[in-house]
Formats: structure tokens, sequence, C-alpha cells
């Protein structure tokens, strides 16, 4: 059996200063490391230092927790004394006490169960310097208590008795309140009220409720207190009862290939809900299992107390083995397997990629040609192999070229896809320049290499690129090309020649040339040797010129297989000459009858340019007589001169006024210009009103007349378009009364208020739809086949006659008229009432009109009937009616 410690409440081996005698308890061994002696120093923690006098059994810590330091076996001596000694730092005062253990077993010597609460003698024992002993009084010293949880039994189990000096000369009462006696959760702990006994009536566990602080009171019978309340702490001791719990089952982590050892991979947590300041709660680590064992089955390690997970070994190859299972296990007593609860956990390391593998070419030497002058063409794929791990830094594939290329017009991009090198041409290549390439390419990767290695020489290949001929497009020089001429220049004179060289020095090709664009129409080119030469006047005025800029395009087109052409553009600068005459502007105006408010301002617009245009001199025309006599002419500058009336009144009307300008060139240019004035009446500010501005706008008589021979000729179409429409009416008339009853079909209606009544009334006869104003009614139908509702014929009675349709060959119109007959007749019977025409009886001989179609029904039926409807029903009556040939 093991010794257990005694003494376990809480108690002050020195209060204040005040020693302590030594306390014993009982205990279940169980709890051999969990328990412990707690020492009071008075707020002198700093300066107080405990130890003990066994320490190879017990250790003393330095908040006042003593715990027995190893397993101890039961010896003859059913009790051991352990003395606790403390001393001052400062003052060197020295205190001792003595804590008594005990075996667990009952014999004789040892105490019962109710033997073991005691009363706490709250007398000590102090030595100082002189020796001496004093004694000191006081009236409640309750210590803290500590209950052990998951105890099981038997209950109430009595913790401690208390007391007050008062008891001696009174009868008391006890009582304590806060939660877990008279407060939630009640009923935990109960006192005796006579004997102050405190005591636990179930259970407990630390993790719900670790603490229990209780106020205990004491009355006398008359309920009066005699003592101050005071505050009892009961502890709740700690037992191993709680596995341990990793945050997470599964842990993830990484470590890049090639660490060194003792490289940090990952840390795992685990909890345990137990008091993490005994051992129940302190934890410790270690790993199980590794998957896979290789290179070494000890590739990890990991710290037993922080689960940092480190490696232990070289070699890890992400190559080789990509990753790695670890079985961690966590146990707590400190990793006691035997006494400690442990759990596991499952740790997956990924091992990440470097690059310690370099591309490496599929073959030293790649091949490829391409047409001269093309661009953004692939001329070869480079491959290469990279055991890294795909689509990373370390995999992803880098081309340079390094030598071949020095006027770089190749480039090597990398394909994403399939990281393969595609050596494209990124500027033109002259097949007469060069004839082949051969690049020299290197492969690296987007990561640079570990420290440790270099490129192979598998990391560089050769392109040998063969450059194809093709025809090449013949190319002016210079292009454009300017030349300056004066305008004016007559046809048929020679401006230059414009030539173009082919590029295709080893083919013989002859070239010919040809006009491409020539707005104008001006310019000739020869085809054989590019001489171009006018076919018209030059003229900077043109509109095709701009900025005194002609442009005009010529090709030039080779003779190879397939041929192949190129343009050239040739600019004529046209220098001006004073070819055009200047004008007045503007050509109309307006001016009052009266002199005063009376001026208008003109420029002259010369499509020449300077100094073949301003400054312009402004003179009258001396044609008609009476133009220097109503107008005067002043020059306000070499652009602008003021015309304004000479007289006094100037009847309203319009005045064509002669203007002569003459422009500045070297060979100066006159002309006469016309400027329309348009006199006026006007108001006080000097504008024309609006009657005189209609007259002045120029509607004259002439514009007049056209407008109402406009209007005379719309009236005739209308006339006529009216007499066509009453002549066609008329001949639609006529027409009607030359059609061969036998031949018209049209189903007239002869009596709008008969419908009929199925097959029983199955003999029409159909010349009555034929004008049936003139059919007299005795001879529509014989008497005896005649409906039993219809009207009767002899006698009839007498009423306003019906008018007869307009146009009787309109049905519309007949049954219209009817219509309105019928309503306006007072002495009609009501024999045009609305008659039942949907229900044909179950006697009908035609049965459903869907047995039209078929050849196996009314095979008994006389259609011959049909031949008095017209023509159109005799073609029905021969291929119903006829036999059965």
């Amino acid at each position: 059996s093991l010794f257990s410690l005694c003494g376990v409440y809480m108690f002050s081996p020195f209060l204040c200063g005040f020693p302590v005698g030594p306390t014993q308890s009982m205990f279940n061994p169980f709890f051999l490391f969990s328990r412990s002696v707690k020492f009071v120093d008075c707020g002198r923690r700093d300066h107080v230092r405990l130890r003990s006098s066994d320490p190879e059994d017990f250790r003393i810590e330095g908040d006042g927790l003593l715990y027995a330091a190893r397993s101890l076996r039961a010896s003859s001596a059913r009790r051991t004394t352990v003395v606790i000694h403390a001393q001052d730092v400062e003052t060197r005062e020295r205190w001792h006490t003595q804590v008594q253990l005990t075996s667990p077993s009952r014999t004789a010597d040892t105490p019962t169960a109710a033997q073991t609460v005691r009363e706490i003698v709250f007398l000590g024992q102090r030595s100082n310097s002189g020796g001496a002993l004093k004694r000191r009084r006081r009236d409640w010293v309750i210590p803290s208590i500590n209950v052990p949880e998951n105890s099981r039994g038997p209950f109430p189990s009595e913790l401690v008795r208390i007391r007050s000096d008062h008891d001696k000369t009174r009868s008391l009462r006890y009582s304590v309140t806060g939660p877990g006696a008279d407060q939630a959760p009640t009923g935990i702990f109960v006192i005796n009220a006579i004997s102050g006994e405190l005591s636990v009536m179930k259970p407990l566990d630390r993790e719900q409720i670790p603490s229990f602080h209780l106020r205990a009171h004491a009355v006398d019978l008359n309920g009066n207190q005699v003592e101050n309340p005071i505050d009892i702490s009961i502890n709740v001791i700690d037992m191993n009862d709680n596995r341990p719990e990793f945050v997470h089952q599964i842990w993830n982590g990484t470590v890049p290939e090639g660490s060194k050892p003792g490289t940090l991979v990952m840390t795992v947590t685990a909890i345990d809900r137990d008091d993490p300041r005994t051992a129940n709660g302190m934890l410790r680590y270690k790993i199980l299992a590794q998957t896979p064992e290789s290179p070494t089955s000890n590739m990890f390690t990991i710290n037993n107390q922080t689960g940092g997970i480190i490696t232990v070994a070289a070699g890890l190859d992400r190559e080789k083995v990509p990753q790695y299972t670890l079985i961690i296990q966590a146990t707590d007593m400190e990793g006691n397997a035997m006494y400690g609860l442990s759990n596991t956990a499952t740790a997956i390391i990924r091992v990440t990629d470097v690059n310690d593998n370099p591309p490496e070419f599929t073959t030293d030497t790649f091949y490829g040609e391409v047409p001269e002058n093309r661009v953004s063409i692939i001329v070869a794929n480079l491959s290469v192999t990279d055991k890294d791990q795909p689509n990373t830094p370390a995999w992803n594939a880098v081309y340079k070229i390094i030598g071949g290329d020095p006027t770089g017009r190749f480039a090597v991009p990398t394909d994403p896809a399939s990281n393969k090198g595609l050596v494209t041409v990124i500027k033109p290549i002259d097949y007469e320049i060069s004839r082949s390439y051969v690049l020299t390419v290197v492969a690296e990767n987007d990561a640079p290499l570990a420290t440790t290695m270099h490129l192979p020489r598998q990391s560089t290949a050769t392109v040998s690129i063969k450059v194809i001929d093709v025809n090449e497009s013949p190319y002016f020089e210079p292009n454009p090309k300017l030349m300056r001429l004066e305008e004016g220049m007559p046809a048929e004179s020679m401006l230059t020649v414009f030539t173009a060289q082919d590029p295709d020095r080893f083919m013989q090709q002859t070239i010919r040339y040809s006009k491409l664009s020539d707005p104008a129409g001006w310019l000739r080119v020869d085809p054989a040797n590019g001489q171009i030469s006018t076919i018209a006047m030059l003229d900077r005025e043109s509109p095709y010129v701009q900025n005194n800029l002609y442009n005009a395009t010529f090709l030039a087109s080779d003779s190879g297989i397939p041929p192949a052409s190129g343009t050239g553009t040739l600019q004529i600068l046209l220098m001006d000459i004073n070819d055009n005459a200047p004008h007045v502007f503007p050509h109309e105006a307006e001016v009052c009858e009266r002199p005063e408010p009376n001026a208008i301002n003109i420029t002259a617009v010369d499509r020449d340019i300077h100094p073949n245009a301003g400054p312009f001199a402004f003179e009258l025309g001396s044609r008609p007589l009476d133009v220097r006599r109503n107008w005067t002419l002043t020059r306000l500058t070499g652009e602008y001169a003021q015309l304004s009336l000479k007289i006094g009144y100037l009847e309203s009307g319009i005045y064509e006024v002669p203007i002569i300008i003459t422009d500045s060139g070297n060979l100066p240019m006159s002309n006469t210009s016309y400027l329309r004035v348009k006199v006026c009446q006007c108001d006080h500010n000097g504008d024309c009103v609006d009657m005189e501005r209609i007259v002045a706008a120029g509607l004259g008589t002439g514009a007049i007349i056209a407008i109402l021979l406009c209007i005379i000729i719309l009236l005739i179409l209308v006339l006529l378009f009216v007499v066509w429409m009453k002549r066609r009416d008329k001949e639609r008339q006529a027409k009607q009364l030359l059609i061969d009853p036998e031949d018209d079909v049209r189903d007239n209606i002869l009596k709008y208020d008969e419908e009929g009544g199925g097959e029983e009334d199955q003999d029409y006869d159909l010349s009555q739809l034929q004008q049936p104003d003139t059919v007299e009614p005795d001879t529509i139908k014989p008497v005896g086949i005649r409906r039993l509702d219809e009207r009767p014929i002899h006698p009839e009675p007498q009423y306003p006659v019906r008018s007869v349709a307009p146009h009787p060959g309109d049905i519309g119109d007949f049954i219209n008229e009817g219509l309105k007959a019928a309503d306006n007749d007072p002495t009609a019977p009501p024999y045009d009432s609305l008659l039942v025409f949907d229900y044909e009886g179950s006697g009908s001989t035609a049965g459903s009109l869907s047995s039209l179609n078929s050849s196996s029904s009314g095979g008994d039926q006389d259609y011959d009937y049909l031949n008095e409807w017209g023509p159109r029903f005799r073609k029905l009556a021969d291929m119903y009616g006829g036999s059965d040939d």
C-alpha cells in the first residue's frame, strides 16, 4: 500500500507569525499525487523560504504547496511526520510545523471516519531569538477546506467543525449561506446547526465548479448574532478524470524538401480539462508511428511539452516521398504511462517542392525553318523535362537566347500548358542578308535553383533555323516622293521618274508600273520605266489639293510567281500663280430707303493666296449710269470696303450694283462683281418690315402664277378620278345584266328571313338568286313542297313596297335594304324571327359532313338534285351521285 498525505485541508501553520500545531487527516491513496498541504505566509511570500525535512520524499514549492516527490511504500510505522521549516530572509525569523502522514489501511491504530474530522486548534509554536513562547486567542479562524472531486462517499461526508468561543457560556446555532448551500446549486453543503459540523452531500466536479465560497453564521437561540459572519473557502481538489483532447483530430503541415535537421514543421496542441497546475493536467507528447518509414523511421521528433514537431534527420525528398503521416499521442500525469490518460491524433506532413531539379532539354539540337519577312510565327518547339512538381515556380521553365541572335529577331516564350519553349520570330528576317541562324538557348526555372545546385549541360540546347526565300514586293525609294511645281503646268509635261527597287537580288524579274490613285486625273505613268507626265493642267485651287499638296499613288508589280507589288506616293507641292480674279462677298445685302442708318460692309474673296490676293482695290462700275449717282463706295482697308446710298431717298426694290475689284498679283487681275442690294422700308430700328422682306425675297409674279397652275392641275386630277369612278360603277352594273344565269354561282339570297330547315327543304331554284326583284312570288316554289312555317304567298298583305338595292348585283346592299324594309313593315307577321337551324334531327339523310370524304357511307343518298344548283354543284353530283363505275 501507499502512504497518502494527511492534513489535505488548507490550514495556517503560522498565522502572521504565530505557529500552529500539527494536523492530520485520512484520504484514499488514489489521490497521492494530487493532494498537497498549503501554508499561508500572511503576505510575506517574497521573503519567506520553505523547506522540507525530508526533501527526497516530499517537496514544498514556493507557493506553499507540499507534494509527494515519489511513490512511497508503507512501512511498519503507520504514521510519518514531515517537518516544514520557514525562514524570513530579511528578519531571519524562523518557523516550523509538522505534517503527519498515515497509512490508509484501517486498523486499531487508525482513526475512524468519524475521528477524521477534528477541531482546528488555533494555537501553534513560534520560535524567536529569545525562545519564549506566547499564546494568542482568536475568535474565528477557519482555514480553506480542500475536498476531492468525484468522491465515492459515504455521504454526507463531514468536512470541518465550526466553533465559537461563546458556545461555552450559551447555546448557539450555526448556519452557512452562499452558492452550494442556500443558493444554486443548492443542497451540496449542509451544516449541523448544533455541533457546527459542515458536510458535503454529493460528489463534486472541479471542471464544473472549482471552488465554493460560503459564509458561516453563529446566533443564539433567540436569533441574535454572537459572532461576525466569516467566509469559508472550499476548494475542489482535482483528480485525473479527463483525457487529453486534441484541438484538431487531423493536423496538416508542410516542410520543404531538403530541410536541415531541427527545422520546425508544425505544432500540435491538446487540452486537458483537469487542473493544469497539477500532474493531472500536465501533458506530454510523443510520436507513436511514422508512415512511410523512408528513408528512416525517425525522420521527425516532437517536443514532449510544447507539441512542436521538428525534423531530426536529413533526406527529405519530395520526388521520393511527397507526404508523411504521424500518429501523435498526448498523455497527462506528465506522460506517466501507468497512471496517465492518453489520446491520439494524426499529423499529415506534406513535403513541399524546392527547385532541386533543373530543367533538361530532351535533345541537344532542334531544327526549324521560316519564310523571310514573316513575324509572329513559331519556328520550333523546345521540350524539356523537370522532376519538380508541375505547375510550380520550381517546374515552370524560362528560356533565354544566349547566342546566335545579335539583332534580336527571335524570342522564346513558354507555353504554360506544356512548359515548352516556342521559338518565335519577332522581327522580319531577310533572306538576302542571312540564309540561316543558329541559336543557343538555355532553360531555367522561375524559382532559383537550390544553393548547392548548378545548371547541368543538358540545360542548354542549339536551335538551327533555315530561312526560306520568298518573292518580296518591290519598294519605292524615297516613299513618299515630294516635288515642287507651279500650278498651271500644261498637259503632256514630263514631271519626274518614280521607280521601285526589287529586293529579290537572286531572282531575275522585271517591274511594271501603273497608276493606283490619281483623284484629279492629271497624271500618267510609263509602265516600263516609271516616267510620270501630265495629261491635264495642274490647278492649285482644285478641291483635290489639300494644303497646296496633291497626292498620287503608283503601283509597282514584279514578274514573280506569284507576283508581288508595292506602292509609292508622289506628293506634288503646287505653288500659286495669279490665275483667279477676286469677287465681292457677300453677294446680297439689305439697306433702307433712307441714307441713315445706311451702310453695307463688303470684302473680296480670291482663291489665290498671298501675294496674288489682297490687298484689294474697290471701285464702282460706270454702268448703268445711275450707279455712281445713287451709290458711293468707300475703301476701309485692303480687305474691306463700305457701300452706302449717295442720295437722300431710293425707291424700294432690288438693285444690281457693279463693283470692280483688283488683286495685288504681279500681273493684277480685275473682276466686276454684282452686289444684289435689296432696298426696303425700315422701322425705327432700321430693320426691314415683314411685307417688304417677302417682296425682297424674290417671290415675284412668275412664282405666284406657278403656284396657281399647280393648284388648278390638282383640282383637275381629282375631278377626273371622280368621273372614272362613276363610269366604273355603270360598267359593273351593265356587266351584271349580261351574265349567264347558268354560269353565275353567286349565292344571292332571295328572302332574308328564310334560313332553311335542313334536308326537308332542298328543292332550290337558284335562278331566283339572279335579280331577285324581277322574280314573281308565285313562281318561286310549288305549293306542295313548301315548309309549314313559311310565309303564305296568296293573298299577300299590302304594306309599303321594299326598295330595290341600287345595284342588284351587290348581295350585301340587297340584304341590307331587305332588312330595313322588314324592320319598317308594321303588317308583316313574325316569320322573320330567328329559326332553329343548328339541329337537323335524327332523320337526316346527309349525316355528318365528315362522311363526305368516306366511300363507305352515304351510298344510298340521291345527289341528282345537285345538278340543278349550277355548274359547280354538278361536279359534286358527278362525284357522289354517279354510278359505281
